[in-house]
């Protein structure tokens, strides 16, 4: 379906220097990309550029072909680009139902608000049978799986995803990727970056690696999967000394370069 949002040349950084140093990069409408790397790359910054926390100092950002660099987050928000952040953000106190409420927050339209709730409910049907439990007494699958729940009371355009799976068992990681899957199913655009690589690449259509500041190659989650560097670099796997990676670039990674993105225990 094309391109629904690209960055052009993107530098952005905090008061200790540049992060981002030149990034390029494509999201399809309704596809999962992935986006890998080691620590430090940038991963995170990209998904803050791209929701309005962070300014980039050069470069653009375009999103349903709208050049939105100088938007604010309320600007990107109305448009429909939503940010699901590393840390957990329910309110643990509020049920599980009013912290979905809070979703609409900016919404007027009562009728919209009723039929973006059925959507929710029958989409995440944790949301009806935990509705008034506590969202604090939620496992930390059950957590993210309300918060991504959230988003939708928005009707989004471009769910951006920062680490889902960080500190889940592996049944509440599977949760949260089935999760994934379905917003795809559902139309929906997800921006995804995740210390899990290898899942991460399975749920995705597209992936991208970053490393030191730029997009350093990028394919089909599934052709990044089967590269036996890549599988080296960054899956914990041994790598014969060619690859498509190598193909594509003409070098040999550093050994350096390994990244702590290896598959969890």
């Amino acid at each position: 379906m094309g391109a629904l949002l690209s960055l052009d040349g993107v530098v952005a950084g905090y008061n200790q220097g540049l992060v981002l140093k030149g990034v390029n990069l494509s999201v399809d409408a309704s596809e999962v990309t992935c986006l890998i790397g080691p620590n430090g790359a940038g991963k995170s910054t990209v998904l803050k550029t791209v929701s309005g926390l962070l300014k980039p100092i050069s470069g653009t950002v375009c999103f349903d072909s709208e050049d939105i660099t100088s938007l604010s987050t309320h600007e990107r928000l109305r448009r429909g680009i939503v940010h699901v952040p590393q840390d957990r953000s329910l309110f643990p106190a509020m049920t599980v139902w009013d912290n979905v409420l809070m979703g609409a927050h900016i919404v007027r339209d009562h009728a919209a608000i009723r039929s973006r709730l059925a959507t929710v409910v029958e989409m995440f049907p944790i949301v009806e049978r935990r509705r008034q439990a506590h969202a604090g007494s939620l496992s930390g699958g059950e957590q993210k799986i309300v918060e991504i729940a959230r988003t939708m009371m928005l009707d989004p355009k471009l769910i951006l995803l920062d680490e889902p799976s960080i500190g889940l068992d592996p049944r509440s990681r599977r949760l949260v990727f089935d999760t994934i899957r379905e917003l795809t199913k559902a139309g929906r655009t997800v921006l995804l970056v995740e210390q899990n690589a290898r899942s991460g690449l399975a749920v995705a259509q597209h992936g991208a690696i970053l490393e030191g500041g730029v997009v350093k190659l990028e394919g089909t989650g599934l052709s990044l999967l089967d590269d036996p560097l890549v599988a080296q670099l960054y899956l914990g796997a041994v790598a014969p000394t060619t690859s498509v990676a190598s193909r594509a670039t003409g070098v040999l990674p550093s050994p350096n370069s390994i990244s702590a993105l290896k598959e969890p225990q």
